[in-house]
């Protein structure tokens, strides 16, 4: 593997940063500690290795390069990781073969928002290896299409809530009994008929009509109170597997703790928040996450703004091991905040569809929750 050094004319000081660049680029590729020899046959035959030697001294005194044991190759900080991304972080440039993969996301017409935003995190975690993770901002003129009912116990049944952007939404309900089977079904042809005006069902008993007007009742006010009082930006989270396959997470410990990161939703969107606020490409290492976690995570997180309209509405983030493919990982994440920019400005254009961020002031008239079907409580008395 060559690593592009600097010319013989730069100065000290430059060749030292590009013999340091060379040996993150190298480490990062193979993953090994680097000695002068390896880096000299890597790119930089016109430095003697004695001088690499010099300079991985020095480097080391300043805190870039650590050394496991005086025998062993140089290993790379994340000080040294932190000069190699502020390096290259404006000089991304993507693989033709990461980019078709991409091209799909452009290619998507669907007025089912959150659907898209999900596959889009998916596709980014399969082409990354990485957990991924983004914020969106809460899209009107959606509504409910469907209820549906999984009794869990004597006391308590889970209600799943799907609207017509495809976000779901899961509630938990108390009741007096269990529900078998034929009562859960009996009870979602009740809630279908209550959304759509549809198919009104023959076949319930007064109590069981009785147990459906309370449920879904209690449904639609928690629905409405959810849908109105938008105080945090929506997360959509996925490659939680991923991070388990690196060596660096192999311990229970190592990956609990940079779990627990990924798995807090507000520390993920105060990290989101900083990168719109910054309106650019932003990248934390290692002790950099210690404003948004209780322990130090021993990895990195990439994030970058999208936008509709030319307004940031949200930003997509990447986790993974401080050593991953940051370069190539710029790239793609670059052309990925593009391409969903591109898809849902055009979506919200031709569907006809409004967004507002959270805390945002919203007049009833600006809250469409309803389709043309009732969503009226009804009265049990």
């Amino acid at each position: 593997m060559k690593v592009p050094v600097a010319s013989k004319k730069s100065h000290k000081s430059s060749r030292e940063k590009q013999v340091l660049l060379g040996l993150v680029e190298f480490y990062l590729n193979t993953g090994k500690p680097v000695g002068s020899h390896t880096l000299q046959g890597a790119g930089f035959d016109n430095i003697s290795s004695a001088t690499i030697r010099n300079y991985f001294a020095n480097l080391e005194q300043e805190g870039y390069l650590s050394q496991q044991h005086a025998s062993s190759g140089r290993i790379p900080t994340n000080k040294a990781f932190r000069l190699y991304t502020e390096e290259y972080i404006d000089a991304a440039v993507i693989a033709p073969e990461d980019e078709k993969v991409l091209q799909a996301l452009r290619q998507v017409e669907t007025r089912e928002i959150a659907s898209y935003l999900q596959y889009a995190a998916e596709t980014l975690s399969q082409l990354s290896n990485q957990a991924v993770f983004l914020s969106a901002p809460r899209f009107d003129q959606d509504y409910l299409v469907e209820l549906k009912l999984v009794s869990i116990d004597h006391s308590r049944c889970l209600c799943v809530l799907v609207t017509g952007f495809g976000i779901i939404q899961t509630e938990i309900l108390y009741v007096n009994k269990k529900l078998n089977a034929f009562t859960v079904k009996r009870l979602e042809l009740y809630f279908h008929w209550r959304l759509t005006g549809l198919d009104k069902p023959t076949s319930l008993t007064k109590e069981e009509e009785l147990l459906g007007q309370k449920m879904y009742n209690e449904l639609m006010v928690r629905y409405i109170v959810g849908y109105s009082n938008f105080t945090d930006e929506e997360v959509y989270r996925t490659g939680f597997s991923k991070l388990a396959t690196y060596a660096d997470y192999q311990t229970p410990t190592s990956l609990a703790v940079n779990l627990a990161l990924f798995e807090d939703a507000q520390s993920m969107r105060l990290l989101l928040r900083d990168c719109m606020k910054h309106n650019r490409l932003k990248v934390w290492i290692g002790e950099d996450l210690l404003p948004f976690s209780t322990e130090t995570p021993t990895c990195s997180v990439l994030a970058i703004p999208y936008r509709i309209n030319q307004h940031n509405v949200g930003a997509i983030g990447i986790l993974g091991p401080v050593q991953m493919p940051y370069r190539r990982l710029f790239g793609i994440l670059k052309v990925f905040s593009e391409y969903i920019s591109e898809t849902l400005t055009r979506h919200v254009f031709k569907f006809k569809l409004s967004f507002r961020q959270p805390h945002r002031a919203t007049s009833e008239k600006e809250l469409p929750l309803f389709n043309h079907s009732s969503f009226l409580l009804e009265d049990k008395r």
